[in-house]
């Protein structure tokens, strides 16, 4: 099996999972052109329904690029889980505004959107269609079907070991709910499909203990770190969601968990990944061999095609006088830049001392006075359809990138565990803290002149910092909240709120609406305060 495991099978078989919407399909069994019966005899099968579990993040239905899609209420292209996910991690924050005025996007940006938002609605949606994927593979692979399935030998432990691999996208996929919608249903594989059954509501505080004692309890059914096929999770990606869910503890459950992140972030800096070397191969299209990325959502021009993912986040921030080719695709698509409040945390904008800080400048305004207008506002160089050599991706037109995304990487990492420090979480120190960040500061300086001292490494430090590194990787919105930047007025940027000086918005905005068709059709279901 080739190491890009996911892009060679994504689309193969006709067993590929179909469901209508989350609202009608949560507690359905998704839908096979095969029956279950068929697909799941045949010991063959189980790893094909895995990899379109993987590619639910990366494809939005059954065909690609569009024609078939997993859920409707949105233009399939718009409705790809990862583009949903940065529209709602970044566009709400300093990191990215669009030119773009489909539908209530704006209101993303201005922060002023309602329960009925469609972008929302297929945010929440999409999750929803994930965790009901991962409930029916699970509930498929107990010890007792496979027993009855006659599954044995090399074959039955390959499968328990995709059995724990949908238990941490499902654990993933929950963490996203919890985290930007807070107080959500919940259903398992134990519940019913199908007929009169409504979701619970399950308060936010226990579903982060739900989302802990699941990756808790796959920790030594995982492979071991970096053993695994590429684009497939292993035990490091359970430690670092960990590490992620421990960070965030204070703002999900009210109790810091700290100490926690500190151990499960030295769990996975102990694993064998390495910094590389160049900042810029991280976001090109031979990343996967890189010993830096902990988790990717695997892309591939030729076998995982969609209107979202890195067809969005490489053309989308393409326009103005910019050349589509300098960045291996056709398209110029005129819509995500950055504001001047992250341009401003960089030496310069040409990358020239720090090599994080590229911005396309030629014919662009640093400041902006229309959202709508793309050469206003610096377009982010980070992601491109090229190789570190120089070499185009696969699709031979050019619309449809090979370059992985990388959800979870080592720098993530080396910031969580310097916070944790910083925030009182035992098992780690200051100094080790700091020469984390120095190493990740030598590589995007080229040099030693970048580095910091222990008096510098204060958590305004760390925002920054992580802004520096990670911009565009859809942490900023989590990050924000985390520090108390979100919603008051202690944190402006240019056009927070909708206001071109920036605004203080209601605290209530650290939290989406749960969608008004869910509220309306499940009677369990409660609104999140003030929406």
């Amino acid at each position: 099996m080739s190491t890009k495991f996911i892009k060679h099978i994504v689309l193969s078989g006709g067993m590929l999972l179909a469901a209508a919407s989350c609202t009608d399909d949560l507690n359905r069994e998704p839908f096979y052109d095969a029956t279950s019966a068929n697909v799941y005899n045949d010991p063959n099968n189980y790893k094909s329904v895995l990899a379109k579990v993987y590619a639910g993040y990366a494809v939005s239905g059954q065909q690609g690029p569009a024609g078939k899609p997993d859920i409707r209420g949105l233009d399939e292209g718009f409705s790809n889980y990862l583009r949903l996910y940065f529209k709602l991690q970044e566009l709400p924050t300093d990191e990215a505004v669009i030119a773009w005025n489909d539908g209530n996007l704006p209101d993303i940006h201005d922060m002023d959107w309602t329960s009925s938002n469609e972008f929302i609605t297929a945010m929440y949606n999409r999750i929803y269609y994930q965790i009901a994927l991962t409930n029916e593979f699970i509930r498929e692979t107990t010890d007792e079907k496979l027993g009855g399935r006659n599954l044995s030998g090399a074959n039955l432990e390959n499968v328990r070991l995709y059995r724990a691999e949908a238990r941490f996208l499902r654990a993933l996929s929950y963490w996203h709910a919890l985290d930007m919608f807070g107080n959500v249903p919940f259903v398992t594989e134990r519940d019913q499909v199908g007929g009169s059954f409504f979701p619970k509501q399950i308060p936010r505080a226990e579903l982060f203990a739900y989302v802990e004692s699941e990756l808790r309890a796959i920790e030594t059914e995982l492979v071991a770190p970096r053993l695994n096929e590429y684009g497939r999770a292993d035990q490091a990606a359970a430690w670092t969601l960990l590490t992620k869910l421990y960070l965030n503890a204070r703002v999900y459950t009210g109790q810091e968990r700290y100490t926690d992140a500190v151990t499960y972030a030295n769990k996975v800096i102990a694993a064998g990944y390495a910094l590389e070397p160049d900042y810029n191969k991280l976001f090109l299209t031979d990343n996967n061999t890189s010993r830096e990325i902990i988790f990717p959502i695997a892309f591939d021009g030729v076998n995982t095609r969609s209107y979202g993912g890195m067809t969005y986040l490489v053309n989308a921030a393409i326009g103005g006088n910019m050349k589509p080719e300098d960045f291996g695709v056709r398209g110029a698509w005129g819509g995500l830049r950055t504001t001047s409040a992250v341009v401003n945390l960089f030496p310069d904008p040409n990358g020239n001392a720090d090599e994080r800080g590229r911005f396309h400048t030629n014919g662009q305004s640093v400041e902006i006075n229309d959202i709508f207008t793309f050469t206003e506002g610096y377009p982010v160089i980070k992601f491109r359809n090229v190789s570190s050599t120089g070499q185009k991706g696969s699709d031979p037109i050019g619309d449809f990138p090979d370059t992985d995304f990388p959800m979870f990487r080592l720098a993530d990492v080396y910031l969580m565990y310097a916070e944790a420090v910083l925030r009182g979480g035992t098992g780690g120190t200051t100094g080790q803290a700091v020469q984390y960040i120095n190493q990740l500061r030598e590589r995007a300086y080229n040099n030693a002149s970048g580095n910091i001292t222990p008096a510098q490494l204060t958590l305004n430090f760390i925002i920054d910092e992580r802004a520096r590194e990670l911009k565009w990787e859809m942490h900023r919105r989590t990050d924000l909240i985390r520090f108390n930047r979100f919603t008051g007025p202690e944190y402006l940027w240019p056009w927070k709120g909708g206001v071109k000086q920036g605004r203080a918005v209601e605290e209530h905005r650290t939290l989406y609406p749960i969608p008004a068709t869910d509220i309306t059709a499940n009677p369990n279901l409660k609104q999140n305060d003030k929406y």
